[in-house]
């Protein structure tokens, strides 16, 4: 194993004492595929992850219950880069308007996530094409699709956890969890996916992409995305009524992404572990938290108690100018964005939520609201110490 020279400031609340952590997962390999499996799982979790792993890589059609709306024709169409779960420049959008500091989604125009793709002329009068934005939209927003890899982990770390954190952060960039109602459940919980942390469980993110990103009801989401909001149109039209998945494909894409690997580290050279000292010492650790565990009672037995490195703390933060504007998701105010994990960073090459950096030093300069502190130190750092700071982050 690798030691990766993260002082732990919050490690105590982890029960990890003050301690230089070690890495998991060892450095990085020479290979372009990180969608591998977390070591040590049983061999029914690995074959668990090697069927969702195919049912995330289908192509779906229109007999599969496609559309008639729709950004994708399969997850892999989007999480791709690095392996199948990775993340990907291409972007989506959100819209909506806002009156008054209250921001309306314009469900009724078919927001505020815009399909940018239809499954075109099916005769009859009947057509579907990518929506328009409408309805008076006064914001607009990019999202970025994010990599998957280790997520499975993030949904094992208890809600308490992330309670816990927001508690004991600086008071300058203390973050809040965001909570949305878990359908398996029906009560609010703390949510951890989505650029705004607006989705509480994998389970949940699955059926809730496979409506939203492919159009193909589920059972938590059995409401078809009507075409610029025109229900009775789609109803009409739709060529696959119907719950197009009885729960087993989401199901397949929850247990990919519960047993899908973290990317693992890079070299750990001097100049990395000299950048990772300064990366804590300027405050940017406040936010992007080196280390958390996973519950001792989560749902999968092979993910208890497990240490690992996200670099996220899964809270939301003020971020003033860099926030997206866009409402609706979960308790998430307009400025306020998930801490971005940081780990396989290295594989990525645009960066921010609507991807407007093309490089981390360009992401680093647009951080605003509760990480100006941490921007403008990093701003001041001799030359020496910035380029440390870019070793450890591409190390990542």
């Amino acid at each position: 194993m690798t030691r990766t020279g993260t002082r732990l400031g919050l490690a105590g609340l982890l029960g990890l004492g003050f301690v230089f952590v070690h890495s998991m997962f060892g450095s990085r390999v020479q290979t372009t595929d990180f969608s591998v499996p977390l070591p040590g799982i049983t061999s029914d979790e690995q074959a668990r992850f090697n069927a969702g792993k195919d049912a995330f890589e289908e192509v779906e059609g229109i007999a599969d219950g496609l559309g008639p709306v729709f950004n994708e024709v399969s997850c892999v169409a989007c999480h791709n880069v690095g392996g199948t779960g990775g993340g990907n420049s291409k972007l989506e959008f959100r819209f909506g308007r806002i009156t008054n500091g209250l921001f309306d989604p314009l469900t009724q125009f078919g927001g505020s996530l815009q399909q940018l793709q239809g499954i075109g002329d099916l005769g009859d009068g009947c057509e579907f094409h990518a929506e328009s934005v409408g309805g008076g939209a006064n914001v607009q927003a990019g999202r970025r699709t994010t990599p998957l890899f280790g997520l499975g982990l993030v949904d094992a770390v208890a809600g308490s956890t992330l309670e816990a954190l927001a508690a004991v952060e600086p008071a300058a960039t203390r973050g809040r969890v965001n909570r949305a109602m878990n359908l398996s459940t029906g009560k609010l919980a703390v949510s951890k996916f989505g650029w705004k942390a607006q989705v509480p469980t994998l389970f949940q993110f699955a059926g809730d992409a496979y409506l939203n990103e492919m159009g193909i009801t589920n059972p938590q989401f059995p409401n078809e995305s009507c075409m610029n909001g025109d229900c009775d149109y789609t109803n009409r039209c739709n060529p696959a009524p119907g719950l197009n998945d009885d729960g087993t494909d989401v199901r397949e894409f929850r247990d990919f992404m519960t047993f899908l690997a973290p990317p693992a580290r890079g070299p750990i050279t001097g100049a990395v572990l000299a950048g990772e000292a300064v990366f804590v010492a300027i405050g940017c650790a406040n936010c992007h938290t080196p280390v958390l565990k996973t519950a001792a009672n989560a749902a999968e037995p092979s993910l208890r108690n497990r240490v690992f490195q996200p670099f996220s703390d899964f809270l939301l933060h003020d971020m003033g100018s860099l926030g997206d504007h866009i409402g609706g998701q979960g308790q998430a105010g307009l400025r306020e964005m998930r801490t971005q994990p940081l780990w396989g960073l290295h594989l990525l090459t645009t960066f921010l939520h609507d991807g407007r950096a093309s490089t981390i030093e360009g992401a680093v300069a647009a951080h605003d609201g509760q990480a100006i502190g941490a921007r403008n130190r990093f701003n001041n750092l001799p030359a020496q110490q910035k380029a440390n700071i870019m070793a450890f982050l591409k190390s990542l």
